[in-house]
């Protein structure tokens, strides 16, 4: 098995998964404008002989998820997985006005690197995996085991009206395609080519006081929300300290905690009556997002109450969870890890790194269909969502082999 894993990770084209990837790119697939982008990955499946299938079912109108298939189904089967958009441009343009970086979609190869939009996040991971796929045909062989693909719609945030894993939710439901089902699952975000068995949950809480305005001179007649806003910012960054002390940290992901984002309050000569706030609880594995709401929204109550403001708290970031998305981690020790380690170090030459992602994203669905899995793809994460995103080639040729090599391992291979 050794020398066939590695026959097919040889087969790997480093100069096509590179045009790939840059053909990618250049078709913007902002949340929620999918649809070109996942007709061309359907397209790059369909027209390979090395898949057997490969179909779009639509979540919602005009915003399709994509489905492949490869392998006989005669060894383990294995779940590939990615999220066909990203997020907006924003500033990039501006940024790089007047440099080979200023078109957010221009895909261009600078020192060894390649920029734009959704170059790493996620255009990288799901080329790799049809270029992995395709590598088999290269040498002539089949996986034995089923090799499922399954690139989503709507993971990323930001845009209203999205952003809600519409795509994923409606996979794990059956309403988008086939029902996800396999010994084993890749979600392909960027780790920088290292296995994150691990993930913090989150959920984001929009905080509203409402008072009553008044003229500044005759504050009497006011109540002021903004006041009761500065009682609970200080009783907010209480709680996270409380967390930190409370909450034993992860091995991987480090503290669970708060963090305040945004503030809006007051006006002109006038005894603020409106105060809103948002926030962000990073949420470890054992922790639950029922007890981690409750506590805010209970904090908030209070100090309206304090106060005599009205207050509303809306959780407005649902996934997995009616309030947020969960934590989720497997054991570095599970099968499918165990043989991912084994490819990166077979194909690297040195031993893989086991990390905690430091996001959330959807492979807590794939838990509730019992599939355990990780995430795995070339990439950081760190410069990605900025004018910054780029990515090594070189990297991403050697994810993309390290990607062949164990599906060869995991699922076997053999002749047509």
């Amino acid at each position: 098995m050794t020398s066939v894993a590695v026959r097919v990770a040889s087969a790997v084209d480093g100069e096509a998964v590179t045009e790939l990837v840059r053909e990618a790119t250049r078709i913007p697939s902002v949340t929620p404008n999918e649809e070109e982008f996942a007709r061309w990955a359907c397209r790059q499946m369909s027209e390979s002989d090395a898949f057997d299938s490969a179909e779009l079912f639509e979540c919602e109108p005009g915003r399709p998820n994509v489905c492949g298939t490869a392998g006989d189904g005669a060894g383990r089967s294995l779940l590939l997985a990615g999220h066909l958009d990203t997020v907006a441009v924003e500033d990039w343009s501006q940024h790089w006005a007047g440099t080979d970086r200023e078109d957010p979609f221009g895909a261009h190869v600078i020192d060894g690197e390649l920029w734009g939009r959704g170059v790493a996040d996620q255009k990288a991971g799901i080329c790799a995996i049809i270029e992995a796929v395709r590598a088999f045909g290269r040498v002539g062989l089949r996986p034995a085991g089923r090799v499922s693909t399954l690139f989503v719609c709507d993971e990323e945030s930001g845009q209203p009206g999205s952003g809600v894993s519409a795509g994923s939710r409606a996979s794990g439901e059956g309403r988008a395609g086939p029902r996800p089902d396999a010994d084993f699952a890749i979600y392909t975000e960027p780790t920088t080519s290292a296995i994150y068995t691990a993930q913090m949950g989150f959920l984001i809480a929009d905080i509203a006081y409402t008072g009553v305005s008044a003229y500044f001179g005759r504050p009497e007649l006011g109540v002021d929300a903004l006041r009761a806003g500065h009682r609970l910012l200080d009783r907010l960054w209480e709680h996270s300290d409380r967390l930190r002390e409370s909450v034993p940290a992860h091995e991987l992901l480090g503290e669970a905690f708060l963090l305040v984002t945004s503030v809006t309050s007051g006006g002109n000569i006038a005894v603020p009556g409106r105060f809103e706030l948002s926030l962000i609880r990073k949420i470890l594995p054992g922790e639950g997002l029922d007890t981690a709401a409750t506590s805010i929204q209970s904090i908030a109550a209070e100090i309206a109450d304090e106060h005599g403001v009205e207050c509303t708290v809306e959780f407005s970031a649902p996934r997995d969870h009616r309030f947020g998305g969960t934590p989720d981690e497997v054991a570095a020790d599970q099968p499918g890890v165990v043989a991912l380690a084994r490819s990166i170090e077979a194909v690297t030459g040195e031993p893989a790194r086991i990390e905690g992602a430091p996001y959330w994203s959807e492979k807590p669905f794939l838990r509730d269909l019992e599939i355990p899995g990780v995430y795995f793809a070339p990439g950081d994460i760190s410069n990605c969502h900025t004018p910054f995103e780029r990515l090594a080639i070189d990297e991403l040729v050697t994810a993309t082999r390290t990607l062949a090599h164990f599906i060869a391992q995991w699922c076997g291979a053999h002749d047509p």
